[in-house]
C-alpha cells in the first residue's frame, strides 16, 4: 500500500507525551482496578468502576481527552504517549482467533477509563464474542485476512459502518510494537482529504447509492443481495463537516457516479494519510464519525513478542442503541 505524506516520524504525530509522574499516577490508579479478584472486564460493576475512576486520572490527560471529545480536529486523531502497559508482567501475545481480554488487567483499566471518559465502552456480540477489550494481534495461518489478526495491508475504513449504530471513537492501546517496526497505522481524516475532492463527487457521496456489509470480523456476514440491506451514503450531515461511513472492501457503489466518487476519495485518503508507528503506552484515539484507518503490512513471527494492541469501541449516547441491548448493558446483541 502506498505511504504518500506519511511515513511520520514519532514526534510529528504523537500529540502529547505524558511525564514519568502522570504515567505513574496512571498504573496507580489502573492497578486499583486490579483488585487480584475475579475481576471480569465486561461487567457492569467493571464499567461503572472505571468510570469513577476516570476523575481520578492526571488532569493533563484528562483536558486533553475532553478537548478532542468537543472536536476532533484536523486529523481526527489523538495519540498521547506514556501511558502504562505493565510491560514487565505482560503474558506472550496471544496468537489464536478472537482473542479478548476479559480479566483485568492494567491496560485493559486504560481503556476502560478513558472510553468512560469519552462516552461509554461499547461492544458487538458477533464480533469478537462482544468483549469490551479485545486483542489486535497477528494469527498464525490469517496472514491474508483482511482484519485485525491479519498482517497484509488493511484498507481505510470506518468501524462498524453497516450497522445502525456504528462506535462514535475507536480508542487503541500499543502493549507491543511489531519486531521490524514495520507495522503502521495509517489514518485519515476527512476534514484533510474533502478538498481534494470535486463537487461532482462530494454531491455524490451525499447520496444513498452506497451498500456497506459486515467486515469479515463479524461471525454473521451479509451479502450485498440480501433485500434488507438499504442503501445509504458514504457522507452524511453538514456539508462543510460531514460524517462518514464506509469500508474500502466491504462498501459497493451502486451507480457509475457512485463508483467514481468512491475511487476518488480513496485518492483523497491516501493524499492526506499519516502513518502512526507506535510503540507501547501509545494511546490513540480516533474519531469514527469523521476519520478512517487502516494498517500497512508486517511480518509476525509468532514468537510471543509480535506487535499487539488492544481496542475497546465507544459510544456518546448509549441511549440511542437501548433496542438492541438487552438488560441495559454495553454489548449490542443484533
Amino acid at each position: 500500500m502506498p505511504e504518500t505524506t506519511s511515513d511520520t516520524t514519532r514526534s510529528a504525530f504523537v500529540d502529547r507525551e505524558l511525564g514519568p509522574a502522570d504515567g505513574a499516577a496512571c498504573e496507580r490508579v489502573a492497578r486499583g482496578m486490579c483488585t487480584g479478584r475475579d475481576d471480569p472486564v465486561d461487567s457492569t460493576e467493571w464499567v461503572a468502576q472505571a468510570r469513577d475512576a476516570w476523575e481520578d486520572l492526571p488532569l493533563l490527560l484528562r483536558h486533553e481527552i475532553r478537548r478532542f471529545r468537543r472536536h476532533s480536529g484536523p486529523h481526527g486523531t489523538l495519540v498521547i504517549g506514556g501511558l502504562p502497559v505493565d510491560r514487565a508482567a505482560l503474558p506472550p501475545t496471544p496468537a489464536v482467533p478472537g482473542s479478548v481480554q476479559r480479566q483485568a488487567t492494567i491496560p485493559a483499566a486504560v481503556l476502560t477509563m478513558v472510553a468512560c471518559g469519552l462516552g461509554e465502552p461499547l461492544a458487538y456480540l458477533a464480533e469478537k464474542s462482544g468483549a469490551l477489550v479485545q486483542d489486535v494481534v497477528p494469527v498464525p495461518g490469517q496472514e491474508t485476512f483482511h482484519g485485525n489478526a491479519g498482517s497484509v495491508p488493511l484498507s481505510f475504513h470506518t468501524e462498524n459502518g453497516f450497522h445502525p449504530h456504528p462506535p462514535d471513537y475507536v480508542v487503541f492501546l500499543c502493549l507491543r510494537a511489531d519486531h521490524d517496526r514495520r507495522a503502521g497505522m495509517r489514518v485519515a481524516g476527512l476534514r484533510q482529504a474533502l478538498p481534494h475532492l470535486t463537487p461532482e463527487s462530494r454531491q455524490a457521496l451525499f447520496a444513498p447509492e452506497f451498500i456497506t456489509t459486515p467486515p469479515p470480523s463479524f461471525a454473521s456476514k451479509a451479502d450485498v443481495s440480501q433485500p434488507d440491506i438499504e442503501p445509504r451514503p458514504v457522507l452524511s450531515g453538514a456539508v462543510e463537516d460531514p460524517d462518514i461511513r464506509m469500508a474500502q472492501l466491504v462498501t459497493t457503489p451502486l451507480t457509475p457516479r457512485a463508483t467514481t466518487a468512491l475511487a476518488e476519495f480513496g485518492r483523497a485518503c491516501e493524499a492526506s494519510a499519516r502513518t502512526l508507528r507506535l510503540t507501547p503506552g501509545d494511546l490513540v484515539i480516533i474519531d469514527n464519525r469523521v476519520a478512517v484507518h487502516g494498517r500497512t503490512a508486517f511480518h509476525p513471527r509468532y514468537d510471543g513478542a509480535d506487535r499487539w494492541l488492544q481496542r475497546t469501541y465507544v459510544t456518546t449516547d448509549l441511549r440511542r442503541s437501548r433496542d438492541h441491548r438487552p438488560h441495559d448493558g454495553h454489548i449490542l446483541t443484533r
